[in-house]
């Protein structure tokens, strides 16, 4: 039952970026070019995913569990440091170059858009590069 309602969260939000036009990158680099042509909309748009997520968010803090019964697991973690900021940095960086985010990525993926197979391949390259330099990084020293 957590599977089809995760796969219908993921349907309405897909649905939701196509909407509102986040999914195309031109939206995105307008909103970014703020010595061009600026266009608000996505500001717009945060502005409304931010007041849904604070609501949902008090909500769901009052919840020890889920409407489906599952353990309610928010994040616990508040504290700024290295890793956050390079991690924010890059995001930034390849959010701007491109255009695009993981979201928007599988939209466009799901179009069957070239833009969105290159984004997700070199997405899960970096998942992957990660995850070997954490492994190397924790391994014990022999």
């Amino acid at each position: 039952m957590n599977t089809i309602f995760s796969l219908l969260a993921g349907f309405v939000f897909g649905i939701g970026l196509i909407v509102s036009g986040m999914s195309d990158p031109a939206k995105v680099l307008g909103f970014l070019d703020l010595a061009g042509k600026w266009d608000p909309s996505l500001a717009l748009v945060m502005a409304g995913a931010i007041a849904v997520g604070l609501g949902a968010f008090a909500i769901a803090q009052r919840r020890p569990v889920s409407w489906l019964g599952l353990p309610m697991q928010l994040p616990v973690a508040r504290h700024i440091d290295g890793r956050l900021i390079i991690g924010s940095a890059l995001f930034g960086v390849g959010w701007g170059l491109a255009g695009i985010c993981p979201g928007p990525a599988l939209v466009l993926l799901g179009a069957g858009l070239s833009k969105g197979v290159v984004f997700v391949a070199a997405m899960l390259a970096g998942m992957g590069v990660f995850e070997v330099l954490e492994r190397l990084a924790n391994r014990p020293p022999r």
